[in-house]
């Protein structure tokens, strides 16, 4: 298996030499990102994990197509993105990602560009215990996650786990810049209030 930090080169490369590595470390960075945002998008987790089986498919039998336009990470949430909104037609289902129906709400922790004014308060020393209440607040961060509405869970996903650019984001999940950046603003007002709620 690759490297975990093998660049997006290297990975193709492998997966054009059939490098069963290449596709495990590819599968390692990406597949929880891909079942989240699926999951978001479908409103259910099974059908968030079906679409992203279907995606890896799509991506070994078309790994040889891609261009390089965007990010590896981008093109592939890009085909993920497109089977979860064809399922939600084929299904009938109704999923708004749009958030133009809310006002955004004024709140002080984060700047303009979303970064936080405030870091949560750091640790001065490393001991065991510390070590220990981190993992927890680790839990707590991903049972936030978890817990965030489907849309903010996937512009934060997509923002924060996988770096797409905003742009990248808006064309994915077919909203805004505006609505992306109140959206990611909520998501993450809600994990720091997880953080700040496990380390006090």
């Amino acid at each position: 298996m690759l490297d975990q930090d093998a660049s997006d080169a290297e990975i193709l490369r492998g997966l054009a030499a059939d490098d069963r590595g290449a596709f495990e470390t590819l599968y390692r960075r990406h597949n929880a990102s891909m079942v989240r945002v699926a999951s978001a998008i479908l409103r259910n987790h099974a059908s968030g994990e079906e679409v992203a089986h279907e995606t890896w498919i799509a991506v070994l039998r078309n790994v040889g197509k891609f261009e390089g336009r965007s990010s590896l990470a981008g093109w592939i949430l890009t085909i993920l993105s497109n089977r979860a909104k064809t399922r939600v037609k084929r299904d009938g289902l109704s999923v708004a990602l749009d958030m133009s129906d809310q006002g955004q709400d004024a709140d002080d922790a984060f700047d303009g560009r979303g970064n936080w004014k405030n870091l949560p308060e750091l640790w001065d020393e490393i001991t065991p215990e510390r070590v220990v209440a981190g993992r927890q607040v680790i839990d707590h961060v991903a049972e936030a996650i978890e817990a965030l509405p489907p849309a903010q869970r996937a512009v934060l996903v997509l923002r924060g786990q996988q770096e797409l650019e905003a742009q990248e984001v808006c064309e994915l999940l077919e909203i805004t810049e505006g609505n992306m950046r109140i959206l990611l603003h909520r998501a993450r007002r809600a994990v720091r209030d997880a953080i700040d709620a496990a380390t006090t």
